[in-house]
């Protein structure tokens, strides 16, 4: 009965789905129970900014609502890993989650990213950046494999991703896309 609470506030919390312009993305409940994204925008700007903008922790909350906050809490010298904790609160009456990841960094072309430790601690994914129109441009692919917290079934992961990764992309070009402050 408990999971039961728990997966009605899950999807009571989950937003509407969000069409987002420019986003083609592929979203699946996978067979080893996790929920799977694949999804991708082009950005008219270039790759650095968009890896940069990916990466400021400032912006987190900006761009993704359910995140609350981001630190980082270890980089390596030669800036190629980092960990991060984030801590998420989906609606009014969802838990705080914290979710601890490491991240392998090739600056301008792929942030690979892993839980390690928290609430969220069975996920993999990638962001891919891909420069277009000689530079100007970048395609993002971003690519995440989780389990839903709780225990809760995969179906509910992927209706997740379903309504917050094409939100977060959009959120993701228009951040690009504005002057800095």
């Amino acid at each position: 009965m408990h999971g039961l609470a728990l997966a009605l506030i899950w999807l009571a919390a989950t937003p509407p789905a969000v069409a987002g312009d420019g986003v083609a993305a592929r979203v699946r409940a996978g067979a080893d129970g996790r929920g799977e994204v694949r999804a991708a925008i082009d950005i008219p700007a270039p790759p650095d900014r968009v890896w940069r903008t990916i990466l400021d922790c400032s912006l987190a909350a900006r761009m993704t609502p359910s995140v609350k906050r981001c630190t980082v809490l270890e980089r390596s010298p030669d800036g190629r890993t980092e960990t991060r904790e984030h801590w998420i609160k989906r609606g009014l009456f969802s838990p705080m989650l914290r979710s601890v990841s490491r991240l392998e960094l090739e600056p301008g072309r792929r942030i690979g990213f892993r839980c390690i430790g928290g609430d969220i601690d069975d996920c993999e994914g990638q962001w891919l950046l891909s420069p277009l129109d000689e530079g100007t441009a970048t395609r993002v692919v971003y690519e995440n494999k989780v389990s839903a917290p709780f225990g809760l079934p995969a179906g509910m992961a992927a209706a997740a991703m379903r309504r917050d990764v094409p939100a977060a992309l959009q959120a993701l070009k228009r951040e690009c896309l504005e002057p800095r402050r």
